[in-house]
């Protein structure tokens, strides 16, 4: 091996006139010449468990040298066991060109740990990308009744739908962590409708017209008990007010992401429309009741940014099965 298959992972770099002790410094994984029967092949551990909708195969920069075809395959584990299952073909062998991005869409939903790329047989890929939804095992939760955040990408969390998206895109407030800056939050832009001079009403609220509004279907549905509205980093940006909203739809068929068929839904209030600070974490634990929700949606008025949005709470375990 003469690359580092950890460079797979990582942002890709072209530097020019630059060898190592291998030959030329490529930013992927790139084998040597096959001088003996077989194929090379590398697995990863997901950092997630979850079901695999596209894989994206990017051969940047490797002009000469790349795989003429590739593989893939995946495993699901439950422990971290040495002796690998039989794995299922994801995606057939699919022909590489140099420096593109061979992207395959899949339709098939298992829950996988452990994809194996192979290179057929030999030669460099830049980066490998799966794309597709964390799938959480609600079977090993605290028995204590610890809150979770139900909305977290890591517990299956998704964003579903959204007015705009114009800075940054919505699924950045489920993201894990803390963000780094603006453009890992959510974002939208200026209302052009907005008055020339802004007024406040008796109720100390802005005297602005519309709103924007995100949708996050929770990975498992539950009973809300505490919500964090984060506005870290945006200092001149922040929105001025927000509400959040929950409806109880499992298996509500997916919406357009844009259109205006969310309102049709029967939303109820969990947080009343609360103020909001610059670059600053908002905590909120006296929430309205409104039983098991499915999907939470959160309205900030009347444009501005949000880091982060956690939803913690106790998921409803009469339903099985994660949304």
């Amino acid at each position: 091996m003469e690359k580092s298959k950890r460079n797979i992972l990582a942002p890709p770099e072209w530097r020019e006139g630059v060898f190592t002790s291998y030959g030329k410094w490529m930013d992927g994984w790139e084998t040597r010449r096959k001088r003996i029967p077989g194929h090379d092949w590398c697995i990863i551990k997901l950092g997630i468990p979850g079901v695999i909708h596209g894989l994206d195969i990017d051969t940047s920069y490797f002009t000469g040298n790349y795989p003429p075809k590739a593989s893939i395959q995946a495993a699901c584990l439950e422990s971290d066991s040495v002796i690998f299952p039989q794995r299922k073909s994801i995606m057939g062998s699919a022909a590489c060109t140099d420096w593109v991005r061979k992207v395959a869409q899949l339709t098939q939903e298992w829950t996988y740990i452990l994809p194996m790329t192979k290179l057929q047989p030999d030669g460099g890929v830049a980066r490998l990308r799966v794309y597709g939804k964390a799938v959480k095992d609600w079977n090993h939760l605290d028995k204590n009744k610890v809150p979770v955040d139900l909305a977290a990408m890591e517990n299956g969390g998704m964003v579903v739908g959204w007015s705009d998206m114009h800075f940054g895109h919505p699924r950045n407030l489920i993201a894990p962590g803390l963000a780094a800056n603006m453009g890992e939050g959510w974002e939208t832009a200026r209302r052009l409708d907005r008055p020339s001079i802004i007024e406040v009403g008796e109720d100390g609220c802005l005297k602005v017209p519309g709103c924007e509004w995100a949708v996050i279907q929770l990975g498992h549905q539950g009973i809300l008990k505490k919500i964090e509205i984060d506005t870290n980093h945006f200092k001149g940006n922040f929105p001025h007010s927000c509400v959040v909203e929950g409806v109880f739809v499992p298996y509500l068929k997916r919406l357009d992401a844009s259109t205006d068929d969310w309102s049709s839904l029967k939303w109820k209030t969990i947080l009343p429309t609360s103020k909001l600070s610059p670059h600053k974490g908002h905590f909120f634990s006296k929430l309205e009741e409104c039983g098991v929700v499915s999907h939470v949606r959160l309205t900030i008025y009347p444009d501005g940014g949000i880091s982060r949005l956690r939803c913690w709470g106790l998921p409803d375990l009469s339903s099985k099965s994660s949304l």
